[in-house]
């Protein structure tokens, strides 16, 4: 194990001395726009950037510095910070294919969930989207709807149940990621994870998926610079020996195999199970669940060209990122609406009263495209999504040298005005979805304000130009601290690293 502690040391060593060297020699405009002073050699700002109390210095050096910002990534390697909309929208569309997820990224994901879309490039990746796209059409959301009412009710039975056994606040991060996992896994999956009462035991992926991020982003500086090379040391039997190794002596470690694992025997026993029914003609019989989203994408795999179908471990690898990306985000993004709700009373009447006028015109439940159109839920939704999106950041890296055009010019250190910037291949770009959603050149004066008001009529044209009984929430009284990890989550001050989010729920329309 020395020897591969030696390897770590020596690949830090040599990657620090080349960033050196080529950052004294390449010249590039990046070391001409303002931005903030490193943190620190080893890490620049990387410690400032993702910490899990970073958003007053994502804030601040906006304020600063604008939309195009120089900082500084490990050994003062100079990396971008950027918000401009048409730097945005040619790093994620038009030249998506320059600006590409990085290469630690992709091998952590890879790690975490197997060979699924979020580890995949090129070619590969083209071929799993395309095979999963019609997965993911209207019609099959449509179908969807009757789960996810279902699930809703047993949600809303088990937090009342709760409430009416004097449960001062409820842990609603706790219950919208039950439920999240659920509404994933039956239209997912075609498996039922949780029966949604009280007295169950909660499915082990659902602490999993809830303990993810929170574990992952303790790692964020050796996955981002040190698992690149780590995962070309050694052959696999080597490197599984050497996770065995030091998870007995590094806790982190350790907790992040164990979720890993969760999450891997989980999905790999769901996979042979719908095999198995596969194979035999159960989904023919009516014996097995047919229109998940697994079901579809095993038979479309199956009559896929021999060129176009994926490997088995691809179809597995799959299923991980659906459950994972399908039930964190959601259950933290859904955890926020509550919150606001709580924090908005007006705001929570009026949407309630949206809500219970469309179940009275359609008899009790609400079609799905009636759903869809309820202007008011829609703007929470939107609002919140808006000033609260669940990843605040994305990374992209370019793969080639490429002039990239803003909308606006940017004044470089050296008074020069700068209509575009020429990015070294091999950069890493931040991009800021938190900042682009705050802007007040794009949204307004009011751009930091949680106003849904705001969908209810025509948007700036500068935006435009760029592309029955229930519940009354309330606030628990106790601080509550929105963690800026690889997603948002919620914790109570004092116990960082611990998901949580306690609501006052109050019980409306009960009968006597």
């Amino acid at each position: 194990m020395f020897t591969l502690l030696q390897s770590i040391a020596l690949v830090a060593v040599v990657w620090a001395s080349w960033r050196l060297v080529w950052g004294f020699f390449t010249k590039s405009d990046l070391a001409n726009i303002p931005g903030p002073p490193s943190g620190s050699f080893l890490k620049g700002n990387f410690g400032q950037l993702y910490n899990i109390h970073g958003f007053d210095f994502h804030t601040k050096i906006a304020e600063q510095f604008g939309r195009v910002i120089s900082i500084f990534g490990p050994f003062s390697s100079r990396q971008l910070y950027i918000y401009d909309p048409k730097a945005v929208h040619h790093i994620l569309v038009k030249d998506q294919y320059v600006f590409e997820e990085t290469t630690a990224f992709l091998a952590s994901n890879g790690i975490v969930f197997g060979d699924g879309l979020l580890a995949s490039l090129g070619e590969r990746h083209r071929k799993q989207r395309k095979l999963l796209n019609p997965v993911f059409s209207v019609a099959h959301m449509r179908g969807m709807v009757p789960i996810f009412e279902d699930i809703a009710h047993k949600l809303k039975d088990a937090m009342q149940l709760q409430v009416e056994r004097g449960a001062p606040e409820v842990d609603v991060l706790y219950w919208m990621t039950r439920a999240a996992l659920e509404m994933i896994g039956q239209c997912g999956l075609g498996y039922s994870f949780d029966p949604l009462t009280e007295d169950a035991v909660p499915h082990p992926f659902s602490k999993a998926a809830k303990e993810l991020v929170p574990v992952l982003f303790k790692f964020e500086f050796m996955r981002e610079f040190v698992l690149p090379s780590l995962v070309k040391i050694g052959s696999p039997a080597f490197r599984k020996r050497a996770v065995d190794w030091l998870s007995g002596r590094w806790r982190n470690l350790r907790d992040l195999r164990e979720l890993v694992n969760t999450m891997d025997d989980t999905t790999t026993y769901i996979y042979e199970e719908r095999k198995r029914k596969l194979d035999t003609g159960a989904e023919e019989k009516g014996e097995a669940p047919a229109k998940d989203i697994l079901s579809i994408l095993m038979r479309a795999n199956r009559e896929a060209a021999v060129e176009d179908r994926l490997p088995e471990k691809e179809v597995m690898g799959q299923l991980s990122t659906f459950i994972f990306a399908g039930t964190d985000t959601t259950s933290n993004a859904f955890a926020r609406i509550i919150s606001l709700l709580g924090s908005n009373p007006d705001a929570q009447e009026k949407l309630r009263k949206e809500i219970l006028e469309a179940r009275e015109l359609h008899g009790g439940e609400i079609p799905y495209d009636s759903l869809v159109a309820l202007p008011y839920m829609d703007a929470v939704l939107r609002e919140t999504m808006r000033l609260y999106p669940p990843v605040s950041t994305v990374i992209r890296t370019t793969r080639q040298d490429i002039a990239l055009p803003l909308s606006s010019p940017v004044r470089g250190l050296d008074g020069r005005d700068m209509n575009s910037i020429f990015v070294p291949n091999g950069t890493n770009i931040v991009v800021s979805i938190m900042c682009a959603n705050q802007d007040p050149l794009l949204w307004g004066p009011d751009a930091p304000e949680w106003k849904p008001e705001r969908w209810l009529k025509p948007l700036p044209q500068a935006l435009i130009d760029a592309r029955l009984p229930g519940f009354r929430f309330g606030e628990s009284g106790k601080k509550i601290l929105w963690e800026m990890g690889g997603i948002v989550t919620p914790s109570i001050e004092g116990a960082p690293g611990k998901p949580t989010l306690p609501v006052k729920i109050e019980l409306l329309g009960k009968k006597a």
